[in-house]
């Protein structure tokens, strides 16, 4: 491990890992293809990376073998192992869940009582039965659990769920939804002041990335008479910019909206007279 890098660890192959390396090269970041390597070379920034499986990360960074890591939220609660949770990342999000045969009533949490569930969770399901007082057999199964209650090893299951298919095509369906789960960036606690900095810069080019993504870039045509009303639906990050048109009593405006406001200022923007509305992605957003 190098005293002048960071020393990243990535899942080696799946969803994670595409978004992983996604995020990095909307940083500037980009990453060799490691093949069946257990390392890959970085460019555009001072990173080493290290191709791992997503349960195996948690260890690494806690023994100080990689700085930083990217894994689900999941894996961060089931090791349990010395780590910190930098920042969310907002990819790569599934859900934690119970589920039963088709067939079963489930009548709430009650109905785990004294049952056999089956996870490859067990540390996260055992926490869930002890806050809900719930006496379970746990069996804890490294793969294929759906199949678990068709068997007769199981009567219920405790498993990620994304789209809900794999229940599906088992027999099973979702029934209580116990945590979410996103990727997050680890940090291994006792990095030295060098790799801080480097960590310290690292996250800035995240967050211009995730900024950007939540945010679109504005641009539309209002009458003077109307200014002022049409700023106050569209305060941007500071106050909008405002040009003047060729045409006398028109302005131009350029501006910045969150996503989640996006349609609702629209038709604010709409109804206080304001037109050739041209809406942006953006790239990169640094306040």
């Amino acid at each position: 491990m190098s005293n002048d890098k960071l020393t990243l660890a990535l899942q080696k192959k799946g969803r994670l890992s595409d978004g992983s390396i996604e995020l990095l090269k909307l940083c500037g970041i980009k990453v060799s293809n490691g093949g069946n390597h257990l390392k890959a070379v970085a460019e555009g920034f001072p990173l080493e990376i290290l191709l791992l499986r997503d349960d195996d990360i948690p260890q690494y960074v806690a023994d100080g073998v990689a700085d930083i890591g990217i894994l689900g939220m999941n894996e961060v609660l089931e090791k349990k192992k010395d780590v910190e949770v930098v920042r969310n990342l907002g990819f790569s999000k599934c859900r934690l869940s119970v589920a039963v045969p088709k067939t079963v009533e489930y009548t709430g949490r009650n109905f785990l009582q004294g049952k056999r569930i089956a996870t490859s969770y067990p540390v996260i399901l055992e926490d869930f039965l002890a806050e809900n007082n719930i006496q379970a057999e746990i069996h804890s199964i490294s793969g294929s659990v759906e199949i678990a209650p068709s068997i007769g090893l199981a009567d219920a299951i405790f498993e990620i769920v994304s789209s809900g298919g794999t229940l599906l095509s088992n027999g099973l369906r979702e029934v209580d939804i116990i945590m979410r789960s996103e990727a997050v960036l680890i940090s291994n606690p006792n990095l030295s002041e060098l790799k801080k900095k480097l960590l310290s810069k690292l996250l800035f080019r995240i967050e211009a990335v995730q900024k950007a993504k939540h945010n679109k870039y504005i641009l539309l045509n209002a009458p003077e008479s109307k200014l002022s009303e049409i700023i106050s639906l569209i305060p941007g990050m500071k106050s909008p910019t405002v040009l003047p048109l060729a045409e006398k009593g028109w302005c131009s405006l350029h501006s910045v909206i969150s996503e989640d406001d996006f349609w609702e200022v629209i038709d604010n923007l709409k109804d206080a007279g304001a037109e050739g509305i041209l809406v942006v992605p953006i790239e990169k957003m640094v306040v």
